[in-house]
């Protein structure tokens, strides 16, 4: 009997022992097929990429050859008033470019990138065009060449236009880690055309990139957005009005220049809450307080707070939109000048601002800014000069232009707040704006904001940047929080 037993629990353990093995044996075999499913799963995933990337780049390149082929009627346009003279003055050193970028929340896919682009640029008229010069004037025609290649930045920038090198398109797309960048010749647009575009290519960039966003598969233009390309200075031009700009001559800043191309850049980056709070504490306007601030440190880095006998003056671009109920997304814009006269020792910041805003406020005014893009309207509608060859009107815009950009150190441009569609926000970091060097003026600054974000960016030609390093250092004085991005090694 106890035999018995002791067989009867062998075999059970035997019995046990068999079905571990087979068990684990069939543990085995499902884990190695689950890695083989795994690793076709990672094979097809990889395929189903390249061929989607292969995809993207096959209809880039159908989208290309679409603009190529596109059949439709040859458009003629005059270019507007202002654009009339960045033709006359470009040169290789003096660009007239600007550039407005956005920094994503991803690293940039530069084939969805140009996809974009060619979706985005057959609807923008003022951008879809390359410039021809007449026997009286440039004009513009429609260009059926594909859209300008996207490539990664390799160069310093703003750097001038070659469009016969960029199939004849006067605006360039480039791209650098997370950011977009958008340089375009003064001639097309100004800062808030060139906004609009770079939006709407960022839009449909997004769209591709995260499928989900494009609703129903739609590839459409925002609501907001407009195409508008009226030339707004001729409809709103009001006759006989005498001449409003600045001739006397100003400081200019000097000193060793970088090599020819070179520029650098300095991104203040602030929080509006804080640069809002200064502001109310001097009664006046984020523009205001910024090109005082700019001004009050060239004083002090570059007069060394001594007397001139020239003023430091600063142009400012006035957007003419919101005062004449425009919605052109080509140039509509006038300068006024905030004018310092630096004639004492050891003024004070709190005196510059002071100057500073009774010079604005005194100028940015619906009349006034009417009078000084009627007075260039004139000219242009003036029958003698009108039938004056384009060689000769060359040769004179370059004259007065030269002897009006000598009557500012520096421009301050304010591109304002940039607004984006909720459905965008969160891929969307900042944006950045910076302007070319121009005659007489070595340094300039520019505005920007997004969100509760706002940067100042200034380029410069100098080698020395201590008028930059003082100006954010009187803003962290301020008590303003500033985070400095550089392109300079110091």
């Amino acid at each position: 009997m106890a035999e018995q037993k002791e067989l009867e629990s062998n075999r059970i353990q035997r019995e046990k022992k068999e079905q571990k093995q087979v068990k684990k044996k069939e543990n085995r075999k499902r884990e190695k097929a689950e890695k083989a499913q795994e690793k076709e799963n990672r094979k097809r995933e990889k395929a189903e990429k390249a061929q989607e990337k292969e995809n993207q780049k096959r209809e880039s390149k159908r989208r290309r050859e679409e603009v190529r082929s596109n059949k439709k009627e040859t458009q003629w346009e005059k270019l507007d008033n202002t654009a009339n003279l960045f033709p006359a003055i470009a040169t290789q050193s003096m660009t007239n470019v600007y550039r407005i970028s956005v920094t994503l929340t991803e690293q940039i896919d530069e084939a969805l990138l140009q996809q974009a682009l060619d979706m985005v640029l057959p609807e923008f008229q003022t951008f879809h065009v390359r410039m021809r010069k007449g026997i009286f004037w440039y004009y513009f025609e429609t260009n059926t060449k594909p859209a300008p290649v996207v490539r990664k930045e390799q160069d310093y920038p703003c750097r001038f236009i070659e469009q016969y090198d960029n199939n004849n398109y006067l605006f360039r797309v480039t791209y650098y880690n997370c950011r977009i960048n958008l340089e375009v010749f003064h001639v097309l647009a100004d800062g808030m055309g060139g906004v609009t575009f770079l939006r709407e290519i960022t839009y449909q960039y997004l769209r591709l990139r995260y499928p989900e966003l494009a609703k129903d598969g739609e590839n459409t233009l925002s609501d907001a957005t407009s195409l508008n390309t009226e030339d707004s200075y001729l409809k709103n031009f009001r006759k006989s009005h005498k001449k409003g700009y600045q001739t006397r001559r100003a400081l200019e800043v000097k000193g060793e220049k970088l090599l020819p191309g070179e520029m650098s850049v300095f991104h203040g980056y602030m929080k509006v809450p804080e640069v809002k709070e200064v502001c109310k504490k001097y009664d006046v306007t984020i523009n205001e307080y910024f090109t005082a601030v700019f001004l009050y440190s060239i004083y002090v880095e570059y007069l060394h707070g001594q007397p001139s006998k020239k003023p430091v003056v600063a142009s400012i671009p006035v957007n003419l939109r919101p005062y004449f109920e425009s919605l052109t997304t080509r140039n509509f814009f006038v300068m006024v000048s905030a004018v310092f006269e630096a004639d004492k020792e050891d003024i004070s910041l709190e005196n510059v601002i002071a100057i500073v805003k009774e010079s604005l406020h005194s100028q940015i005014n619906k009349e006034h800014l009417e009078d000084l893009f009627s007075y260039n309207v004139s000219n242009q509608k003036n029958i003698f000069l009108r039938s004056v060859p384009i060689f000769f009107k060359i040769w004179a815009m370059r004259c007065v232009y030269h002897s009006s950009a000598k009557a500012n150190t520096t421009t301050v441009t304010n591109i304002g707040n940039i607004k984006v569609e909720e459905k965008y926000q969160k891929y969307i970091r900042h944006f950045h704006a910076m302007l070319s060097r121009s005659a007489g003026q070595n340094i300039k600054g520019a505005i920007c904001s997004y969100q509760d974000t706002l940067v100042f960016t200034i380029t410069s030609v100098l080698a020395d940047v201590s008028i930059q390093r003082r100006f954010f250092r009187i803003l962290a004085s301020e008590g303003i929080s500033v985070e400095i991005e550089s392109n300079i090694v110091s």
